[in-house]
């Protein structure tokens, strides 16, 4: 039997296959757009948020997405050149940055620090170099002005945070209050986009698997929190998750997993996380990608 961290993923977005593995989950047609758009009603309708208003999902053209400079990319890649149309452009909603934002906002500021802003942040900078330890994951965010019909922002900024894989945070958790492993800045190109390696965070207690991130104006203004434009987060799919927790060193995540869901979250609860679930493709044992549209009102 094969071990669970050679299990290859075929590209899925909300637990249905991509009629177009090859492309980016933005540019599946309008009939997998129209299919998404009702099973996310009737999950809510499921979950109790049937009085959500249909003008919520409206289907709407807002110009280009995610795309990138690397052609002929497959899932889990680089994303294709050609723009992407969104099935719906609505701001990303604004979430708390929790307890552990280490923004100056509740202790520990990392804007300032020398050497914050890299796409690679699995290890600490600084006088630390201890190197965060877990599944694979690229996180990539396509950041749109919502006044221009979702075209991307050119040199938007991005601070993204999330735990390790024991959900410990760096800087704030025991045993990591020396470290600022998995916390780093980017700001985006002409197309939108910010990337990070990264690795798959874990699920603790009483809390959906998710990652943090603050959308800034630009990297110059990302030096300070009272700057950001928006605050949000990306909430993990349960599938993946549930086959990510089972390869070494997530152990105790199967268990907090068993014992939370979308529905009962404090942060994504409200409409089950519908603006905020990323795509995911790729495979765990070469590593996983997760996708997400942030609009804002730049």
């Amino acid at each position: 039997m094969h071990a669970p961290s050679r299990l290859v993923i075929p590209p899925t977005f909300e637990g249905r296959p991509l009629p177009h593995p090859d492309e980016p989950v933005f540019d599946q047609g309008l009939a997998f757009d129209v299919e998404t758009l009702l099973n996310r009603r009737q999950v809510l309708r499921a979950m109790g948020y049937g009085a959500v208003g249909a003008g919520l999902f409206a289907l709407v053209g807002c110009g280009p997405a995610i795309s990138s400079a690397t052609p002929g990319a497959t899932a889990g890649g680089a994303l294709p050149t050609s723009s992407a149309t969104l099935a719906e452009c609505t701001t990303i909603p604004e979430e708390t940055a929790g307890p552990y934002p280490g923004d100056g906002t509740n202790g520990p500021d990392v804007l300032n620090q020398s050497g914050v802003v890299r796409a690679d942040i699995r290890s600490s900078f600084g006088s630390s170099t201890m190197v965060a330890s877990g599944v694979p994951l690229t996180i990539r965010l396509a950041i749109l002005d919502l006044a221009k019909r979702c075209a991307p922002i050119d040199g938007a900024a991005v601070y993204l945070w999330h735990c390790d894989q024991a959900g410990r945070y760096s800087l704030y958790s025991a045993g990591a209050t020396n470290e600022n492993y998995l916390r780093g800045v980017q700001a985006a190109g002409a197309d939108g986009i910010v990337t990070f390696t990264s690795i798959f965070p874990a699920c603790y207690p009483g809390r959906w698997p998710h990652i943090h991130f603050e959308v800034y104006p630009s990297l110059e203004k990302a030096t300070d929190a009272g700057n950001k434009i928006a605050t949000s987060q990306i909430a993990l799919p349960e599938d993946i998750c549930s086959q990510v927790y089972t390869t070494s060193g997530y152990e105790q995540s199967v268990q907090n997993l068993a014992g939370v869901s979308l529905a009962r979250d404090n942060v994504f609860g409200d409409d089950g996380g519908v603006h905020e679930l990323g795509a995911i493709s790729g495979a765990i044992a070469s590593g996983l990608t997760v996708d997400l549209s942030v609009p804002v009102q730049a």
